[in-house]
């Protein structure tokens, strides 16, 4: 059976200190005072519903947000109206962050399924961040993680086979959910194939096709949206290693922060 989410819908009015997942989207070592003065700015959103957009882009640039359950698709769009994605987000992540610069949001959040979030207002944010260091220095480790993020992607997309690319991304959410204390080994996958094949920039038939060789080869077994990785370690060793790398080194930040 898959892992139940962390965060429940009826838990949404717990402050940051009762939040099963604050120790992933806060800075470790606030004093008591800080932390209040923290969760005090932060708006609890009603839930967004599976196709719901968080933000569109183009949009103005108001708030970051943090995701408390469910997962949402980034994606931007051109005048054809053509997608392409950039990335999936699950609980314990900041999206909106990209917008800093041009306080234009320049691509769009799309609930996969039901969505819980806290509303950061950035300009009290920002204000808060100048008092707390420690708040500070969060937001540019965030800020660093998501750049070298960009660049182990790119790396899979120009130099890795198609195997190397879809286990790559298996391996990633693996770390991921790891991280936010779901199983390693079984997870739902909320995005469609059709996503996934974008994200990866592979045709859907090939997407099928490597989840079909990948059950053969009894690495995973895959029902529907299901997945249940069989062999870890040889997905791991299939995987590019810019992935593994990257997010090995975000658990151990994370672990040390704690």
């Amino acid at each position: 059976m898959p892992p139940e989410p962390i965060v429940k819908l009826d838990e949404l009015r717990n402050n940051c200190k009762k939040c099963s997942l604050y120790q992933l989207c806060l800075p470790m070592g606030l004093e008591e005072g800080d932390l209040t003065k923290l969760d005090d700015i932060i708006q609890r959103r009603r839930p967004v519903e599976k196709g719901e957009y968080l933000y569109r882009m183009g949009e103005t640039f108001t708030s970051v947000y943090a995701i408390r359950a469910g997962s949402l698709k980034s994606f931007t769009s051109n005048h054809e109206g053509h997608e392409q994605v950039l990335g999936f987000h699950l609980p314990g992540e900041l999206l909106g962050m990209d917008a800093i610069s041009r306080q234009v949001h320049t691509c769009s959040a799309q609930a996969l399924e039901t969505v819980s979030v806290c509303e950061i207002p950035f300009d009290r944010l920002e204000s808060l961040s100048q008092k707390i260091p420690g708040l500070q220095h969060h937001l540019f480790k965030l800020m660093s993680e998501e750049i070298q993020h960009d660049h182990c992607h790119l790396t899979v997309l120009a130099k890795s086979t198609v195997e190397s690319r879809l286990a790559s991304f298996l391996v990633q959410l693996s770390d991921r959910y790891k991280a936010r204390g779901y199983s390693t080994v079984e997870f739902n996958l909320s995005m469609s194939r059709n996503d996934i094949a974008n994200l990866l920039g592979m045709a859907v038939e090939t997407i099928s096709r490597l989840f079909t060789q990948f059950q053969e080869q009894g690495l995973l077994q895959v029902e529907r949206k299901h997945v249940h990785i069989l062999q870890l370690e040889q997905l791991q060793t299939l995987a590019n290693n810019c992935g593994i790398e990257i997010s090995e080194n975000t658990d151990n930040s994370q672990q040390s922060s704690s």
